[in-house]
């Protein structure tokens, strides 16, 4: 029992340290930062700009609604095969 909490509380710091990169990344910057972006480069403005904000969000969607739609599936395959019993 001990050794399943010390990996349930491994993996529950690790999960929240990547949500904290994530958040940390996509955080908007300061104006007087934001005038530097050309020493960041690429990454640096591909990260921070709306183009990739709305692409993400659109990306999101679609695979949101592919699960929506496979769970479906997988839920009427389901009750296909119980009804067969």
């Amino acid at each position: 029992m001990r050794g399943l909490v010390t990996k349930l509380v491994s993996v529950l710091i690790i999960y929240f340290a990547g949500f904290a990169t994530a958040i940390y990344m996509l955080a908007p910057v300061p104006k007087s930062q934001a005038r530097q972006s050309h020493k960041k480069g690429f990454v640096y403005s591909a990260l921070k700009s709306d183009e990739f904000a709305k692409s993400f969000n659109q990306s999101m969607h679609k695979y949101v609604d592919l699960g929506k739609n496979a769970a479906f599936d997988a839920g009427k395959f389901i009750k296909q095969k119980l009804n067969e019993k």
